[in-house]
């Protein structure tokens, strides 16, 4: 089964993630993951729209590519952790989007879809921000932790970076 296959790839990173984690560990899992899946779904509506400004495009490129495997990681960590994939109900995310806010981004084209893109996304990666920097102050375990550092402080250059080409458009 495809699944099996993709999870024995991820032996080596899984066994040492099962070292200790806590519960702001499971949380940031949990949260990040679908969090992680809307910037994909959004990067995704962006490469495939026509008359894209290159520098916007090479961003949604990015972002997803780096995601994905994140996504990938942290899931399987909560196989090794026993813990669910599912956020429980109830908890809200910093950044995310509403089905009336990716509507629009779908449906949106142009210079106007760019500008649209850039400013959900610099929300959306403060919200991932805010979430890793808590996972830093509360989490417990070391691959959890380093993640968090990771994502921090590549959307924070991310967030710089949209910011400029929000100002060029």
């Amino acid at each position: 089964m495809p699944g099996m296959d993709h999870s024995s790839g991820q032996a080596m990173p899984g066994a040492s993630a099962a070292a200790d984690h806590n519960a702001p560990d499971t949380m940031f899992a949990q949260g990040m993951i679908p969090h992680h899946a809307q910037a994909v779904q959004m990067s995704e509506m962006m490469l495939k729209k026509p008359g894209i400004d290159a520098k916007v495009t090479a961003l949604a490129s990015r972002i997803k590519a780096a995601q994905g495997p994140e996504i990938d990681r942290m899931t399987g960590w909560l196989r090794d952790w026993n813990e669910s994939t599912q956020m429980p109900g109830g908890h809200a995310m910093s950044g995310m989007l509403g089905d009336d806010e990716l509507k629009k981004l779908d449906a949106a084209t142009g210079t106007e879809a760019a500008k649209l893109f850039l400013t959900q996304m610099i929300a959306h990666h403060e919200g991932a921000v805010e979430m890793a920097n808590a996972e830093v102050r509360g989490g417990k375990n070391p691959e959890a932790i380093k993640l968090a550092k990771d994502v921090a402080a590549s959307q924070t250059d991310e967030i710089k970076e949209m910011k400029g080409l929000l100002a060029a458009l």
